[in-house]
Order: C-alpha cells, then structure tokens, then sequence
C-alpha cells in the first residue's frame, strides 16, 4: 500500500498541517524574490521555527536555502517535483518540534554533498564547522565504494556521528519521515525493503532519542506497508466510532471541573492513539470501545501540580490502580517523564489519563529535539577532551559505539544493532562503588561485567547481586546491586556457557572474538601448570573421586572411658578432627572406638539409632608435640583455569602434604575441591585455610563434614 493511500487517517497525530508541496514546488521555481527577503518557500519553516524561538536568526536560513536550491536546480523526485521539496519538508518537520537553528540549516543542506558536485569543504566554508559535521553524519558512502555493505556503513557512520552530535540522527529522523510519507511512488518490494530497515532500526532509535511524534507515525506507514491486511482491519475498527459522540470528551469536561474547583491550573486534552496503538489494543482485548481510541492528556505548570492532579482523580473517581506509573520519580531511560493513571468514566469504561508539565510534554514529543542545542551548555567536566557529553543521560548510546568498534565486519554489525535495538526496555544497575551501568532489560552478571570491564570482562570469576553470591547467568533488574568479583590473572578468559548468558552484543563479541583467538585445546596433550610438577593420586583428576584414606593408629588420642583405655582409637575420615577440636568417640567392632568431632552429622545420626556415646579427650590440648595429623578440607571456588594448581601450591607452600584430592565437576561456574592433608602441626590449621581463601577465585574453605557446609 503506498504512503499516499494512507493520507487519511483519522487517529494519527502530525505534526501539523501538511505543506502543499506542488504550491512549494512552484515558490522554489519562482526565485528567491528581493535580495535579503526571506524566499516565500521557507515562509512555513519561518513561522514554525519563531513558535519556538521568537528572536532566531533567520539570514543563516536564507542563505542555506539559497545555496540548496541552486546545487539541486534541475533535479526531481521520483514523483517530479523539485527535488528541493525534500530539504524543505525535512526541515519543515524539525522547525515544528522545535529544532534549533543549526539543525534546520543543516536539513536544509543535508542531500547537497550526496546528491550534487556540492563538497563538505564548501558547506564548512560558507556555514561552519558545526554545520559541516551534521552534513557529513548523514550523507550516504557510496555503494560504488563499499557494494552490499553501503547500507550497514552507513548506519555505523551515522551512529558514530550521532555519539559526537544527536542533532544527526534528528535529521535522519526527519529525512526518512519525509520519504516514508512518499513511498507510494516506489516499486512495492523496495517499499518493503525500506519499511523493514525503518521498523528495525529508525523506529528503535526514534523511541530511545524520545522522538515520539516521528515515531508514531513512522509505525503508522510502516504498518500500512508490511500489514496492510491488519491495517485495514484495524482502520475499520476506528472508522466504526467515526460519528458517535465520544465518552471520553464527556469525561475530559468533567476532569476540568474537578480540577476548576479543587484550584489547580491544568489544560485537559484528549489525545486520539495511532494506528498502531489501536491495533495493540485490538490484538489485547479482541474488540475496541470509543474510549479505546484514545487517552486523556493534563497539562499543568510545576511537578507539584501533577501529583495534586493524581490525588483529585483518585479522590473523584473510580481509580484502577494496577495501571498507575509514576515516570516522574523514574524517568523512562529516552528523557520520557508522565504519570499514567487510569479512571472510571462517566458510563464505567476504563479512561487512561496522562500527567505532565508543559516542559514534561514537549521532551515526550520531541525528545532531544526539544532540548534545542544539547551542546551550548558547558560540557561535563569528567568528559573527555574531544568528546561531548551524552544529553541523552543513560548508557545505550555510549554502550552501542563501543561494541560496533569490535564488530568489523558489516554483517556482524547489522546482526547486533539489529538485536541492540530490538531490546525495548533499559534497566540501571548500582556498582558496589556506588557507579551505576545501564544496560538493556533481561541481562545477565556476564553483560554487566563487559560493560563494565570492557575485554577485562574475560576475568570475571563471580558476582554479588545484593549481597547474595549469584551464577554469572543470573538475569539482573532494575535497581540491582552489582558486586563484580574479578580475577588478578590477566590471562584467565571466559566459560563457553557465556556465550548462553550473554545478551548485549558487546558480550557476545568480546567472548567470540576471544574463542577465536583462543581454539580449544586438544585433550590429549599435557596442559598441566608449570613449575614444580604434581604429584597427586588418581583423586585429584576432575570429577573422580577416590577412596577414603585408610585409617591409621592415632598417637594423640586418649581414651577416658573405664575400661576402654587400651582400646584403639582411630580417626573418623568423615570429619578428620584435629586438636583443639571438640570430639566425642563411639565403640565399634572389635573394641576399637571411633573419634568424630562433636558437630559432625554422624554423631546426631549414632546418637538417634541409641549408640552410646564415649568421652574422649586429646592429650595434649594444644595439640603440639610429635605426630602428624590428618584433615579434610573443602574449598568453594569459582571455575577458572589451572585453579587445581594453585590451590595445591598454596598447601605445599605451608609444608603441609597432600593425601588426596577431589573436584567435583563445576555447576553455575562454582567448582568444588576436597582435600586430605597431613599436617605436621594441629595448630597450624587456621593459617593453612588463611592461606587457601587468599588463591584468586576462592571464597570459602571450611572442613569437611561441617553441616552448615553450603552445597553448590
């Protein structure tokens, strides 16, 4: 369907009266008029442009006219007109949403160096550096020069300069509006092929710029064009109301009066939904009501006077209060501020009302074309020389240029811009220094810490989310607390099941681009550590465990019982207690009696079958003097390469001997080992544990058998 079939429609917002473009056509062929006059064809963007700044400088304007109608003399659209009718179109749209001067002689320019001998030099000279770069931000390359990958370059370009300048991508904005609302002249696959580039990435890049009025209709066009079958349906679905009074102007006079009477200044507006809003509710609800086809705007002068609003309709009606959001206090991360309410109306049906200031109002509309020149305030002092600061205030852009400088090749680019978008919620993140990271909705600990760390993401070995030790898949939300714990090893790299957690793609490139440079090993050569080799039984190979160690005659045990004083002690292997621990003894076959530590869960079982317990005691408390004593450690620890290694160097390093070692297989990047060890010296217990919590990655070590022993 084209774009012309689709003029009359009664639900869509515009931007105001559209220009007679055959009447501009023939101003733009009558000449310029007087020298110094302003030509009568930029008299529409004249009038728009001082509606929003009353002393502008218009010369600067006339000039840019001037020059872009000369370069362009003698061309013409598809549909014949003069080719000037775009530049001015464009520059009509971004006058009426309140563009500044620069961006308006900027669209004014915008197709000079593209389509004419016109050079950037040239535009430099006559309108400035700043003009200059909004130009060149938004002028194709050529496909001659860059074939199937013009496309995809282009939008990497335009997103580069929109990082220095978003007053780039309002003209972009603008400029496909324009040719969207003239597709009707184009053969229908090309209108398809250029209905989806502007669904997947204009549309997107429209809503997080807070562009709003440009994005409503631009889904308006591209639903025409994609869905014409459900845009009929639903432009039959408006067009059945057509004609019958509409309950929400009944409810509108009644908010006034409310408002009129409890004192509060406010405009009440109903502000009719567009297509494509319709058609969402149709798809929700299966049918729409009159009260459906649109929503109640209140306009008032300060925030205190939205929240006095909120009270008055939630004191005067019937208010449904799972449908309150309050994006004043939480601003939406494209500047969008409002209170949305709903109420019940005069006959019951379901009005929603939406709550803003004047200011709040023009930011919804036009997003940073309302901010007028984002730049003329002084910049951030932390920004970096040559840099400007994002107006924008979250992190999608900042985030969005640094992955595409790790995506070099075309497609990968308009693979991941296209998923980069297609993510239409931002949740902000609060690093335990108390930074925050924006990130899109539905990401895992592995984006924060790419986000963060950049390629230094590769060492993260675990993550805090609010105080709690999470999996690096752990999904974040909005207001989270982010504890990043990264590795002191450079070369540490990332688990293949990242690839699974990762959903930004600034992770998913980095971890690619990493497995790329780093192949998987081949299993059957030795990749043990270096340095001093290992010399460990077949228990310390991963996820194999071996036999209990054999139990041995104690020579620090005594026996108190009566009677059993000859009796043979031996050391239970399920708790391995050493001196000073707490222990008690069981008699087992043989008249030997069995030593566990008091708090092992295999004292609570005997003692509940009725075994009778026996007093032991060590004979020397403090458990010095010769003799070698054995103990089963277990240390929690997140998977990282050659951990093993440095774990049991650690041991070796306090003179302590291995008796055997096991690693259970990792689940959720936790990985957990076991180990037996002769200690020379009891007391020397505590420090070896100090010492095997210090090994990067390790963040608990207990004994063995201890019941508050944490499973993975």
């Amino acid at each position: 369907m084209s774009a012309e079939a689709t003029n009359e429609r009664p639900s869509r917002r515009r931007l105001g009266p559209r220009i007679d473009l055959r009447r501009l056509g023939r101003a733009a062929l009558g000449g310029s008029g007087a020298r110094g006059r302003l030509p009568d064809a930029l008299e529409h963007v004249a009038k728009a442009h001082r509606a929003h700044h009353p002393g502008a400088d218009l010369d600067i304007l006339r000039r840019a006219y001037l020059f872009a109608e000369s370069s362009h003399r003698g061309q013409t659209r598809k549909s014949g007109g003069p080719f000037i009718t775009h530049p001015l179109a464009v520059t009509l749209i971004l006058a009426e949403l309140g563009a500044e001067t620069t961006t308006l002689t900027a669209s004014l320019l915008h197709d000079t160096v593209e389509d004419t001998e016109v050079t950037l030099d040239q535009v430099g000279e006559r309108f400035g550096a700043e003009v200059r770069f909004l130009v060149d931000g938004v002028t194709k390359l050529e496909k001659v020069d860059y074939g199937a990958a013009a496309e995809p370059e282009t939008f990497r370009k335009m997103l580069v300069a929109t990082g220095n300048d978003v007053r780039v991508m309002s003209i972009k904005l603008a400029d496909r509006l324009h040719n969207m609302r003239t597709l009707g002249v184009m053969r229908p696959e090309k209108q398809a092929r250029i209905a989806k580039v502007t669904r997947d990435v204009l549309i997107p890049l429209a809503e997080r710029l807070g562009v709003q009025v440009l994005k409503a209709e631009l889904e308006d066009l591209v639903f025409a064009i994609l869905h014409p079958e459900e845009y009929a349906a639903t432009r039959e679905a408006v067009l059945a109301h057509a004609g019958r009074p509409d309950p929400l102007q009944a409810t509108a006079a009644r908010v006034r009066a409310v408002l009129r009477e409890a004192g509060v200044a406010a405009e009440v507006q109903v502000r009719p939904r567009h297509f494509v809003s319709v058609h969402r509710v149709l798809l929700k609800r299966g049918e729409v009501t009159a009260s459906d086809l649109g929503r109640l705007l209140v306009l008032v002068g300060e925030d205190a006077d939205c929240y006095a609003v909120l009270g008055e309709l939630h004191t005067c009606f019937t208010p449904y209060i799972s449908e309150f959001k309050d994006f004043i206090a939480a601003p939406k991360f494209n500047l969008y501020q409002s209170l949305h309410t709903a109420v019940a109306g005069e006959a019951g049906q379901v009005a929603e009302v939406l709550i803003r200031t004047h200011q709040m109002h023009r930011v919804a509309e036009a997003g940073v074309i309302a901010l007028g020149n984002p730049y003329a305030a002084a910049e951030a002092p932390d920004a970096a020389e040559g840099e400007r600061a994002d107006p924008t205030r979250p992190g999608w852009l900042s985030r969005l240029l640094e992955w595409q400088r790790s995506a070099p090749d075309p497609d990968t680019f308009w693979t991941s811009l296209r998923d980069e978008l297609a993510q239409d919620r931002e949740i902000t993140v609060f690093r335990a220094d108390g930074g925050t990271i924006g990130l899109p909705a539905g990401s895992s600990c592995v984006d924060a810490a790419y986000a963060q760390y950049g390629q230094g993401g590769h060492t993260c070995i675990g993550a805090r989310v609010n105080g709690r030790l999470v999996a690096l898949g752990t999904v974040l939300r909005d207001g989270d607390t982010l504890q990043l714990l990264m590795s002191p090893d450079t070369a540490s790299g990332p688990s293949p099941d990242w690839r699974e957690h990762a959903r930004t793609p600034a992770a998913r490139i980095a971890i690619g681009r990493w497995f790329a440079t780093h192949p998987a090993p081949d299993p059957a050569a030795d990749h043990g550590p270096t340095g001093p080799a290992l010399s460990l039984p077949p228990a310390a190979r991963p996820g194999v465990r071996g036999p209990a160690p054999a139990a041995r005659e104690p020579v620090v045990v005594g026996c108190a019982e009566a009677g059993l004083a000859d009796a043979s002690v031996r050391l239970a292997g399920c708790c391995t207690p050493v001196p000073p621990d707490e222990v008690t003894g069981f008699a087992v076959r043989g008249g030997a009696v069995t030593v566990h530590r008091a708090e092992c869960p295999a004292v609570a079982r005997m003692t509940a079958a009725g075994r009778r317990r026996i007093a032991v005691r060590w004979r020397r408390p403090d458990g010095s003097g010769p003799g070698d004593f054995r103990v089963t450690l277990r240390a929690e620890s997140f998977s990282r390469p050659h951990l093993l290694a440095d774990l049991t160097e650690a041991i070796a390093a306090e003179g302590v001997a291995v008796i055997s070692a096991a690693v259970e297989p990792p689940h959720e990047q936790r990985v957990r080992h076991t180990y037996t060890l002769q200690l020379p010296d009891a007391s020397h217990l505590p420090e070896l544990m100090r010492a095997m919590r210090r090994v990067p990655g390790v963040y608990d070590v207990g004994r063995a058998g201890r019941s508050a022993a944490a499973p993975l």
